[in-house]
């Protein structure tokens, strides 16, 4: 079989104390290297020296001495990209070793495919329960959502460079890593781009995940700033994490929550929590079932109160994004 070498791919990863991490993402870029036009690292005010990894493995190398944000780091470092493809990869991310080329065919067998992305594997770096139980979920979720993709990904994601000038590249008001990706993605498929989501394309995610750094991410660097952009955008698209099964999964487990209180005064009340939780497992049956396939029965058991949990925050998170959105001044930026 003949390797596509006929586009130039432009690796562009934007890095703020990468650590141990960024170390292995760029060595698992080693394999690949005769096969990348190049690779740019945006070190974004950092203060541990990964510029100075980047540089000695061989990158090109562009200094922010102020904390900007990934969104104008990635727009700086593809300003400064030759490639015809600009492959955007988070710095806790380790490629396989056929993921360029699964790009590459994706673009030459799709001359309509404006931008691609893939999903992190069944097998993420940290070992901790919070890792491996945030990180199989995403895994879940992108392998079980629409290839017709809606939203671009910057941990792993793919755009034919003259579509990204187009579009102006990421919006730089979000200076955190939020939902700038997505964001980027909601414009490309209003202008009438084509996104694929290519379930293959499959990277490892390094990342430790902690439940202060984990909550953080979703209620404030995820929910809020996702449920702001939907209220701009006027519609909201029933696939990935916002699919039917996660909007009635918010709904019961509120009811679960307030008919528990309410049993305080009225203990009868407990005799309809048997049913809300029945219904939940029932939803959410194919969740847990990949869990005890990947991890075994015990570990699907520690999921059960934090995924019960995860809909809380993300129904609570929605309300309060709707409240900034509507009453007040305030953007999730």
């Amino acid at each position: 079989m003949n390797l596509p070498t006929e586009l130039s791919i432009s690796v562009i990863i934007p890095v703020h104390n990468g650590g141990e991490a960024f170390r292995q993402c760029l060595s698992s870029l080693n394999m690949v290297k005769s096969i990348i036009t190049e690779v740019i690292v945006v070190a974004d005010g950092e203060a541990d020296n990964s510029w100075q990894i980047a540089a000695e493995w061989g990158a090109k190398v562009i200094r922010v001495q102020e904390k900007s944000g990934p969104a104008k780091a990635r727009n700086l470092g593809a300003k400064l990209a030759k490639g015809e493809i600009f492959f955007f990869v988070d710095a806790d991310v380790a490629i396989a070793p056929n993921t360029i080329n699964q790009v590459k065919l994706n673009f030459q067998e799709n001359a309509n495919l404006a931008a691609l992305i893939g999903s992190y594997d069944d097998a993420p770096g940290a070992s901790n329960f919070l890792s491996q139980y945030k990180n199989l979920f995403h895994h879940y979720t992108h392998q079980n959502a629409n290839e017709d993709a809606f939203t671009f990904w910057g941990a792993c994601g793919a755009i034919r460079r003259d579509i990204f000038l187009i579009m102006g590249g990421f919006d730089e008001n979000y200076r955190r890593p939020c939902v700038e990706d997505i964001e980027l993605g909601y414009r490309l498929k209003n202008s009438g781009y084509k996104i694929k989501l290519d379930k293959t394309l499959q990277v490892k995610h390094l990342k430790r995940w902690e439940i202060i750094s984990l909550i953080k991410a979703e209620v404030s660097d995820r929910a809020l700033p996702w449920t702001q952009l939907i209220l701009r955008q006027g519609k909201m698209p029933s696939d990935l994490n916002l699919g039917w099964s996660t909007r009635l999964s918010i709904i019961l487990v509120y009811s679960l929550l307030i008919t528990l209180i309410a049993s305080w005064w009225q203990w009868q009340l407990l005799l309809i929590t048997v049913p809300i939780c029945i219904l939940l497992l029932i939803i959410n049956a194919p969740v847990y079932r990949f869990f005890v396939y990947k991890r075994g029965f015990l570990f699907a058991l520690q999921v059960l109160p934090w995924h019960w949990f995860y809909y809380f925050y993300s129904g609570l998170a929605f309300i309060l994004g709707i409240f900034f959105f509507k009453f007040s001044s305030y953007a999730v930026q």
